[in-house]
């Protein structure tokens, strides 16, 4: 459910499920985390994208209402929580390329990005909350990111916001006029990092990480640790049943 190709330094990773507007399985992220740590040497970048006309709608809730033990929703949560850190332990730049919205993991996931490229009609949120399920493992990532004002709005508002917003919060960092030029713009813009001495990338960005960690306080896995103690609930599996009668 993701397809990889190398474009010389730059290593594109695709989430392929566009039937599911790439709806996260536990798979799909094991896949993709496996990926980026098994990048050769010679990647320099890495372009997180997604077919079709949405990035990520989030996990497959489907199939979390299938498993009301609340299994697969902790192989989710933990799948996220191991993706983002391996993006943001990539010691190259990660690019993502988000056409038409990330919502709630498809959100998360752009925690462990350095650039995020969008499209004007574009929308972005965490509206998992109405499921009975706590965005807590991406607050460490959202918070220094976009700062922990608008990571406490936007995680317990359960609405979603534009692409402007986006940016303005820090969520996005480029906003093209339409979903078509967003993978080509963060393609340009990959190919721009690709070009950086990645010793210094590599540094560089080393120490913004270790600036961030000390930002944020607490750790990762304290954030999804509050998220999985939730799942298998009473509240998550009515909420779950609302979403897919939807």
């Amino acid at each position: 459910m993701i397809r990889v190709a190398d474009d010389g330094p730059v290593r594109v990773i695709t989430l392929a499920r566009a039937e599911k507007r790439n709806a996260l399985t536990p798979e799909m992220l094991a896949e993709v985390t496996r990926v980026v740590k098994e990048a050769p040497a010679s990647t320099r970048v890495i372009v997180l994208a997604g077919e079709g006309s949405v990035f990520c709608a989030g996990f497959d809730l489907a199939l979390c209402a299938a498993h009301p033990d609340g299994s697969v929703m902790r192989a989710l949560l933990s799948g996220l929580s191991a993706l983002i850190i391996s993006l943001r332990d990539f010691p190259g730049c990660v690019v993502v390329a988000a056409q038409g919205g990330a919502i709630a993991g498809g959100c998360a996931m752009l925690g462990g990005a350095d650039v995020v490229v969008t499209d004007r009609g574009a929308k972005f949120g965490y509206p998992v909350l109405r499921i009975g399920v706590s965005p807590a493992v991406s607050a460490p990532f959202l918070g220094v990111g976009a700062g922990f004002g608008p990571a406490r709005a936007r995680m317990l508002d359960t609405g979603l916001i534009d692409a402007e917003r986006a940016r303005a919060v820090g969520l996005v960092h480029e906003v093209v006029d339409g979903p078509g030029g967003v993978l080509a713009r963060a393609m340009e813009v990959a190919k721009g990092l690709a070009e950086k001495p990645p010793t210094a990338i590599a540094t560089t960005k080393g120490w913004l990480n270790e600036i961030e960690d000390g930002l944020r306080g607490v750790t990762p896995e304290r954030g999804l640790a509050v998220s999985m103690g939730l799942t298998g609930g009473d509240e998550e599996r009515e909420g779950l049943m609302r979403a897919v009668r939807r």
